[in-house]
């Protein structure tokens, strides 16, 4: 799971919000009521997701969103009029009154996000064999399609997304089929 930072410039609703995570299975981090309580307490963290409000005692919530390091998301809760559209990446905002199925349908929502760039983020290392089969079926191609090594690459990649399976399998599918 990943780790969850509240902060809230109040006490009340940092327990509020914390209450109704941890009835719902989520495991809070860390509680604070300053922007700089988040800064402190985030280091070591590597990722994670900060719930605020829209202003601390000692800061804005986007001057928090700046200092936050890579592999954090924020998700701002505030006011309609506060919560206008905003095109910054890893920042979403939950308008208030704040409802709970809300709260927490976002909150999987911005889990299933970071699994998803996590994922990304591996690249896979093929094994010496796992090579050899893409080359081999790259160079059936290129000798049944009369295409060349790129074109044949991009042939097992379109046919590797289309099939919803890696390259790997789809070389060996095509190394079965003209084989």
């Amino acid at each position: 799971m990943i780790p969850i930072i509240i902060a809230f410039p109040g006490q009340e609703t940092v327990r509020a919000v914390k209450k109704i995570l941890l009835q719902s299975g989520y495991r809070v981090e860390i509680s604070c009521v300053t922007g700089a309580q988040v800064l402190q307490s985030i280091d070591g963290l590597g990722r994670g997701i900060v719930i605020c409000g829209y202003r601390f005692a000692d800061m804005m919530y986007e001057e928090l969103y700046d200092y936050l390091p890579d592999g954090f998301s924020m998700l701002l809760v505030a006011s309609p009029a506060n919560c206008k559209e905003r095109g910054v990446e890893n920042l979403v905002c939950l308008s208030t009154p704040l409802k709970a199925n809300e709260l927490l349908a976002t909150l999987q929502m911005m889990e299933y996000s970071f699994t998803r760039r996590k994922k990304k983020a591996q690249k896979k290392e093929y094994t010496k064999e796992e090579k050899t089969q893409i080359i081999r079926a790259k160079s059936l191609l290129m000798e049944r399609n009369n295409l060349s090594e790129d074109e044949a690459h991009r042939y097992l990649q379109k046919r590797s997304m289309d099939n919803g399976i890696n390259l790997v399998e789809t070389a060996q599918m095509i190394l079965s089929l003209f084989s």
